[in-house]
């Protein structure tokens, strides 16, 4: 019914509108990056609308250095695009609107429904403060640990900026840095390489998932969700760590530089866990072999989680997914930790697997297209842009226009995309006629 009553007061749905005010936040940030004030050499406009969907759809791809490019203020704008862009556009109205003293009216609940991937409205004002309260509280404790290490090397006042500036891109999945060799200048420091992937977990795993750990306390109480979840990301990080260091171990460009064992899994720790959405790095990869890209392309699909600062299809399709194939091949319907998984929701992942696909063997088509390079390169890139990851192999730089206009349009739809067909497979009513069951052979 909620549809009936957006179409009766003449207002996009809710998924709609969420990306026009997305696209506006964009727009005003391009304006932004574009002032002389906010770079250190003149920029197009055309670099700065990139750059400004790049941090609002928190991926990371960059066509200007953040760290020489971009003045204190444009860092600060740049920055300010990722919070927004990584808890919410409409959790950040809804605050401004609170303070204000004004209702939170119901269309507007609709659109933060949406943005926050919920199926209800009920209770999301309260998820709402927890979002806010949950994103301050583990910025500010992740801006004390990184200082341990960038304020020593750097002094306090530029030290302090680098701990506040990656500990917001990296709670958000951004992928953002304030140098061109990412962190690989920290390949090997113990605070880096626990501290920045902390951050990345728990903006990966979902308020709703975080809340609810908060709350029960005992994993025997948490939900379906945050079980899948939970055991997801931690499947998909040991088997990423284990098939680096397997597959890099004695790479000359990458973890064969590096001189002791435990150096060495810990880079691959790294890089197991920045690839589903986070977009920082510590070793070169440009130097990686191709069967290692594959399965960073793999993850880089996968994602984090839903109502998270992370993008891909997310854990809890991929552990459906595989849920439903083991049920298929017992005759029986899919389950887990004592529950059942409803056909509409295997239906729904079917569905958000196949527009991924499509989508990003689209984009590589055309980008292959307007740009005759390495082909496993477009792929990385291409998986980096709809999983709104922001790894680079360098390929994203060298795009014509048309290449750049298609890894935009990527980065929005992996940010917003997603969105609207959850809505338009939660608000389709079901058909009243019944067709005659018909046999296909498959396989």
């Amino acid at each position: 019914m909620a549809h009936r009553r957006f179409r009766g007061s003449r207002l996009p749905a809710p998924p709609v509108l969420l990306a026009g005010l997305y696209l506006a936040l964009i727009l005003t940030g391009t304006a932004l990056l574009s002032l002389p004030v906010s770079t250190t050499r003149p920029i197009s406009v055309a670099d700065a609308f990139f750059t400004a969907t790049s941090a609002v759809t928190v991926t990371g791809l960059a066509v200007v250095d953040t760290g020489s490019d971009l003045s204190f203020f444009g860092q600060a704008v740049l920055l300010t695009l990722i919070q927004i862009g990584g808890v919410g556009l409409m959790t950040f109205a809804v605050l401004v609107l609170s303070s204000l003293g004004l209702q939170i009216n119901t269309p507007s609940r609709h659109v933060l429904r949406e943005d926050l991937s919920q199926s209800t409205t009920h209770d999301i004002m309260d998820l709402v403060g927890s979002v806010l309260r949950i994103s301050l509280v583990v910025e500010a404790i992740g801006v004390a640990v990184l200082a341990l290490v960038f304020v020593p090397e750097m002094g306090a006042g530029q030290g302090l900026w680098y701990a506040l500036f990656h500990s917001v891109s990296a709670f958000n999945n951004a992928g953002f840095g304030l140098r061109s060799d990412s962190l690989s200048e920290w390949v090997a420091d113990p605070v880096i390489n626990l501290a920045i992937p902390a951050l990345f977990i728990t903006g990966g795993l979902g308020f709703v998932v975080i809340g609810d750990i908060l709350e029960k306390r005992r994993w025997r109480l948490l939900t379906l969700h945050s079980k899948l979840m939970l055991v997801g990301t931690a499947g998909l990080t040991v088997y990423g760590m284990i098939t680096f260091a397997l597959l890099e171990w004695t790479n000359p460009g990458t973890l064969g530089t590096l001189d002791t064992v435990g150096a060495k899994l810990t880079a691959s720790w790294f890089q197991s866990v920045t690839t589903r959405t986070a977009g920082f790095n510590t070793v070169d990869l440009a130097h990686l072999h191709d069967s290692t890209c594959l399965v960073m392309i793999a993850l880089m699909l996968v994602g984090g989680g839903s109502a998270s600062t992370s993008g891909g299809i997310k854990v809890t399709t991929l552990m459906v997914a595989l849920l439903a194939t083991a049920a298929f091949f017992k005759q029986r319907a899919p389950r887990a930790f004592g529950r059942r998984i409803g056909q509409e929701q295997v239906m729904k992942v079917m569905a958000l697997t196949t527009i991924a696909m499509l989508t990003m063997l689209t984009g590589l088509f055309l980008v292959s297209i307007s740009h005759d390079g390495d082909f496993l390169d477009l792929a990385f890139e291409i998986a980096s842009a709809f999983g709104t990851v922001g790894l680079s192999r360098g390929a994203t730089s060298e795009l014509d226009a048309l290449g750049r206009t298609i890894i935009i349009f990527l980065m929005f739809m992996g940010r917003v995309g997603p969105l609207t067909l959850g809505y338009l497979l939660a608000t389709r009513r079901a058909s009243r006629v019944k067709f005659p069951e018909g046999r296909v052979y498959l396989g």
